[in-house]
């Protein structure tokens, strides 16, 4: 509930603001979260205090709002956009294609781009990621009268990850496996005692090689674990097919999200007024509770602060990060297809419509009439015959978020 002049005021039951809006005395401010404003001013406002538990992440954001009791006013989970670097690769080889097209005359520039060399910048995956934090706090104030502010952070020690030895082993910081060796390669020879580990030395060749057991096509690591050392005789008979080994070998592993959230828990630390609190806290809590892993769950136990919830809601919004436009104009080889980003028929990609009595997104549009829906998770839906402009209606206009709402399963909760 909001007041007259847009502050946020405690929520309040559906039953009152049926009668509120029947009465003339509110008006509808959003459908999702449900928000209404009253049209009259209040002599005073009973507010109490409320917190507003984040659980920050770098695919996926949790959210949650408690009162001093433990009852569970809001709840909601964010998917952040993590397609933005193969965005910008593809931007990126468009631009140069049409400038060897069209601007071959023209001379190549450097260092001549402002953005890239100022200070405290962030790529457009981490202003991303920040933004869609921070839009979550703003939206969240704005509708509720927030008193406090718990976000949930981690601090990742990357090298730590990829060798768990330098916990107990500091030295290892500095010294680390290839230490006294000239390179990986080295290593492994030594290691393998400068013998084949498939014919253990029984072809006789002495020349050897250091083999990737899960191919680097296929992902595979270059550390360690996944080289092993082959002479040149079962080497080219591995890579054709006659002899297959029998070990385990390692994926290239990935440790973008955590280096990300890394600094992504210093913006916000610096960029709002919330106080810090750790995984293992809110995993303790959450147990406590009885609740299952889910991202709003995790909110809930940072809100709560480990008393007992008590859900005054059983609905959680479901938001999912998208473009905020379509960027791409043309397709074809030489940008001779123009491509409508504009309305059509009415209707633009990623618009929330209303198709027999369901909700879905527009994920395509055809010029005959006719649109391609998916679900918030961005998956087609199968609907056969395939849906009508004529028969579908907006139930709202593109944003940079498309919203749902899901009821949760009354077994998860402990009282509603």
């Amino acid at each position: 509930m909001l007041s007259m002049d847009g502050k946020p005021l405690m929520p309040c039951s559906p039953a009152i603001a049926r009668l509120l809006l029947k009465q003339g005395k509110a008006k509808v401010k959003h459908r999702i979260a449900f928000t209404i404003q009253l049209l009259y001013k209040t002599d005073t406002e009973y507010l109490q205090p409320l917190m507003h538990g984040l659980d920050s992440g770098s695919s996926k954001v949790g959210s949650a709002v408690s009162d001093e009791k433990g009852n569970v006013l809001y709840m909601s989970q964010i998917d952040i956009r993590n397609d933005m670097t193969e965005k910008m690769k593809q931007r990126s080889k468009y631009r140069r294609n049409r400038r060897n097209r069209k601007t071959r005359y023209r001379k190549a520039r450097w260092l001549n781009r402002k953005n890239s060399i100022k200070t405290d910048r962030f790529s457009p995956t981490m202003t991303s990621k920040i933004h869609a934090h921070l839009k979550e706090i703003k939206f969240v104030k704005s509708i509720l009268p927030i008193t406090k502010q718990v976000v949930e952070t981690a601090t990742f020690d990357s090298h730590a990850l990829k060798n768990p030895a330098v916990l107990t082993n500091k030295w290892l910081y500095q010294q680390g496996i290839n230490y006294g060796y000239a390179n990986t390669k080295a290593y492994v020879l030594t290691r393998d005692g400068y013998r084949c580990q498939y014919c253990k030395g029984k072809s006789k060749d002495k020349r050897l090689e250091v083999h990737h057991i899960i191919f680097r096509s296929m992902g595979g690591s270059d550390e360690e674990s996944n080289l092993i050392t082959l002479c040149k005789t079962c080497h080219d008979a591995l890579h054709r097919g006659e002899v297959e080994l029998k070990k385990k070998g390692k994926k290239k592993g990935q440790l973008n999200h955590a280096t990300q959230m890394n600094s992504i828990r210093i913006q916000l630390l610096k960029r709002t007024s919330a106080e810090e609190t750790f995984g293992f806290i809110t995993k303790e809590h959450r147990q406590l509770l009885g609740l299952p892993k889910e991202h709003y769950f995790d909110a809930v136990a940072i809100a709560t602060t480990g008393k007992e919830a008590v859900f005054k809601t059983n609905k959680v919004l479901w938001k999912k990060c998208v473009s905020d436009g379509d960027y791409q104009q043309t397709k074809g080889v030489r940008s001779e297809r123009v491509i409508p980003t504009g309305k059509l028929v009415g209707f633009r990609k990623f618009d929330k419509i209303q198709y027999k009595g369901e909700e879905y997104f527009i994920k395509g549009r055809m010029s005959s009439g006719y649109a391609i829906l998916m679900d918030i998770e961005g998956n087609k839906v199968d609907l056969k015959p395939i849906p009508k402009f004529s028969k579908m209606q907006r139930v709202s206009a593109r944003k940079s978020w498309i919203t749902i709402q899901k009821t949760i399963p009354s077994f998860y909760l402990c009282v509603i």
